[in-house]
């Protein structure tokens, strides 16, 4: 579990092609601090298991990691824009979430529910305002003011049409994540509300 809070710019290092998978290479030293093999950490909004550390050993001292190493399966492919990464993309990382820690955005699982694409962006003063087009099987589960994750960063949802819905990125969301730079026509990992799902399968179940 997540909260849609990135924690750190990473950066692709390289990409294994497997046959009908992938093992892709993350150089990121914050989120290694205390990872173990085997923990969640979410890129781009996909949950991926760490299954081994880049490190460089400092002077012949220990070995220190500077990233991580995550197997990505079909299925996550074919639902996910990580299909497209290439090394030297930058992603955005978030550790799983402890019991203890304050709950910054909102509950995101890490299951991508499919891909949107960026339709425009309009910058203002302040803040850019970016349109998303979102696949139809989700428009029913975006609300206006209502929770959605993007490429893993939990935002408010601004206004909403018939196949699109905005956000606004303040600057602090513009400095620290991918949306700073993402332009019209890129794929972004979409995450619907969960509580929204489970609550359309309940009243279906009542009917």
């Amino acid at each position: 579990m997540f909260t849609g809070i990135v924690e750190d710019l990473g950066e692709v290092e390289s990409i294994e092609h497997l046959e009908d998978a992938a093992r892709i290479h993350i150089r990121s030293a914050k989120v290694t601090q205390d990872a173990q093999i085997g923990d969640s950490i979410a890129v781009n909004g996909v949950c991926l298991t760490v299954t081994s550390f880049l490190g460089s050993p400092p002077d012949g001292g220990p070995l220190t990691p500077r990233g991580f190493i995550a197997d990505v399966m079909g299925e996550t492919l074919r639902r996910s824009s990580l299909k497209e990464i290439a090394p030297g993309a930058k992603v955005n990382l978030e550790r799983s979430v402890r019991v203890t820690d304050r709950l910054g955005g909102h509950l995101v699982q890490g299951h991508v529910d499919g891909t949107g694409t960026i339709l425009a962006r309009t910058p203002s003063a302040h803040w850019d305002v970016v349109r998303v087009w979102i696949p139809p099987g989700l428009t029913r589960y975006v609300a206006e003011k209502g929770s959605v994750t993007v490429d893993g960063i939990s935002l408010t949802v601004s206004a909403v049409g018939p196949d699109w819905f905005e956000v606004s990125l303040i600057p602090e969301t513009l400095k620290r994540t991918t949306l700073g730079t993402r332009s019209p026509g890129e794929a972004v990992n979409l995450e619907v509300d969960v509580i929204a799902k489970y609550v359309e399968k309940l009243l279906g179940e009542a009917r």
